[in-house]
């Protein structure tokens, strides 16, 4: 198949749903596909084979983000020559509205992953938060309304689009990921590059630091834990708008001396985090997946993590870790319990290991192929079937 991939946000940006595009890319490519990927232009990228880029410009708040002007003329005829079979946009705005124009005029299937849960980060927006959730909603509905199939990374977020009203097929399809990357790490990582004692636990967290993840929830919740243990860091791997404000909230907490800010990891040391670790911590609300928690899972690690949309999914409570409610003393009593009795540790991260390893590159891609296939070839039953399955 020839598919076009149409991305408000590619790398050298670094996020889950750039992750995602990789991942699902290079798994296809590998399956004899041909992937021609539209994306933002960013400072310093260069030609490469099967990539056009829009010109772009930085955004004001956020400038690790570019936003591409679709400038169509060119890419049209990029589209028009490598004869396109199918669309898979990444985002509803603009180069995946544009994605959604092209699949129109070409007469092609369009494809929308529903990778963010955009009414979530309405904190973001200067004024008329209230409002402004609503119309993002409306927003979204609209446009998977629009399409002739929406990738949801788990069942739980295929639920939520149905309840906002989507009428299209869903699929739920996770970006898988590769288990033995993160069985391979250095167990000594963090403890030998950030000056963590040896005899200290680590509590790990890995993602944006940003409003949207619920850091101050964690750091609260670790104060208690530090009450009942004081040989424990907590470790936050990865970068964000929000780390200068809650460097100092863990200062205004007396938790500063145990809190250490990694900043972004290179991709191949990731794991190397993830092995100097005792559990993984997981405050966020408004995950659709979280990529984190798989890679966690895959590395042996144990969770505890908020209830809420992707760790729903990617979590069994009780069984590869836990999942609490709103309330921080649950939180912490459960990080307490896995820190008190290491067989209990043992035994939820087996289980985190093979959870993860069902969830790998190839299966995952292996069930996007099958999911263009029917929409190109038919039967579209076939699409069905692949919605109703437990992933």
């Amino acid at each position: 198949m020839k598919i076009g991939i149409f991305t408000d946000s590619y790398k050298p940006y670094v996020s889950g749903v750039v992750r995602s595009i990789e991942t699902f890319s290079r798994e296809l490519i590998r399956r004899g596909h041909e992937i021609y990927i539209f994306a933002p232009r960013y400072p310093g990228t260069r030609q490469e084979h099967g990539i056009f880029r829009f010109p772009s410009f930085r955004t004001p708040f956020h400038p690790e983000f570019y936003i591409a002007l679709p400038l169509s003329w060119q890419a049209k005829q990029f589209v028009k020559s490598r004869g396109l079979e199918i669309i898979h946009v990444h985002s509803p705005f603009v180069i995946g509205r544009l994605g959604a124009s092209f699949a129109r005029r070409l007469g092609v299937p369009l494809v929308f992953t529903y990778h963010t849960l955009y009414d979530q980060y309405i904190h973001y927006f200067p004024f008329a938060r209230g409002l402004a959730r609503h119309v993002v909603i409306h927003m979204a509905r609209g446009f998977c309304n629009r399409c002739d199939l929406v990738i949801t990374p788990t069942g739980v977020i295929k639920n939520l689009l149905e309840k906002y009203g989507v009428r299209r097929p869903i699929v739920p399809i996770p970006t898988g990921i590769y288990p033995e990357q993160f069985r391979a790490g250095d167990p000594c990582f963090l403890y030998e590059n950030f000056g963590i004692p040896r005899e200290e636990k680590i509590l790990l967290f890995v993602g944006r630091i940003g409003k949207e993840k619920n850091l101050d929830f964690l750091f609260r919740v670790f104060r208690l834990v530090l009450q009942k243990h004081q040989a424990v860091t907590l470790v936050l791997v990865g970068s964000g708008p929000e780390k200068e404000a809650l460097e100092a909230y863990t200062e205004e907490l007396g938790i500063g001396s145990k809190v250490v800010f990694t900043g972004l990891l290179p991709p191949d040391v990731v794991a190397g985090a993830y092995q100097s670790a005792d559990l993984f911590v997981f405050p966020s609300l408004t995950e659709t997946q979280g990529l984190v928690l798989l890679e966690a899972m895959a590395a042996g690690l144990p969770v505890v993590a908020r209830a809420a949309f992707g760790s729903l999914a990617m979590v069994r409570d009780g069984v590869a870790g836990f999942l609490c409610d709103g309330n921080e003393e649950e939180f912490a009593a459960k990080i307490i319990l896995l820190l008190e009795k290491a067989s209990l540790r043992k035994k939820m991260g087996e289980a985190a290991r093979v959870r993860a390893s069902c969830l790998s590159a190839e299966k995952m891609a292996l069930r996007m192929e099958k999911a263009y296939r029917a929409l190109i070839e038919g039967p579209h039953d076939l699409l069905e079937s692949l919605a109703q399955e437990d992933i």
